[in-house]
């Protein structure tokens, strides 16, 4: 008898939400996501730091909202809705370390007053992944060597 049989893996547990299948959190629903991410961008266009970006960005707020909602939707209950590159439209904006802090901190404020804590985070999780992919991916196209920042 092989060594290696004997020995009992154990799983491994992470907070990676690309290993769960299905929702995020059984609680989230349809609605919620579009009540943060309304709730997120009217904030953040009176931001200091992100409303102008956003502001010079965003011609059509109304179909930016649908878009980011069926985004979120996407990545929270896996409805397939979104079907765009989200990462190409903010490789050509002037975005520096320091938007992606607030966009977090602005994010998880509105999560914080809208969903009760362990959605929060399930939201979080997940924010916090794709500020780094694209702080990466923007990092690159300038030349630069970055490491990810945001994820736990």
């Amino acid at each position: 008898m092989r060594f290696a049989s004997l020995v009992k893996r154990k799983p491994v547990l992470d907070d990676n939400p690309l290993t769960r299948p299905g929702p995020a959190h059984p609680d989230i629903k349809d609605a919620d996501i579009a009540r943060l991410v309304t709730t997120f961008y009217a904030r953040a266009r009176e931001d200091e730091i992100l409303g102008p970006i956003f502001n010079r960005a965003v011609d059509d707020w109304d179909h930016h909202i649908e878009q980011i909602t069926d985004f979120w939707s996407s990545i929270m209950l896996r409805t397939g809705r979104y079907s765009g590159r989200p990462l190409n439209p903010h490789l050509r904006l002037p975005i520096e370390a320091e938007h992606f802090d607030r966009w977090l901190a602005l994010f998880e404020k509105t999560a914080n007053d809208i969903f009760q804590p362990e959605i929060t985070h399930e939201f979080m999780i997940r924010a916090r992944r794709i500020a780094d992919n694209f702080e990466l991916a923007i990092g690159t196209m300038r030349g630069e060597i970055r490491a990810p920042r945001h994820a736990r």
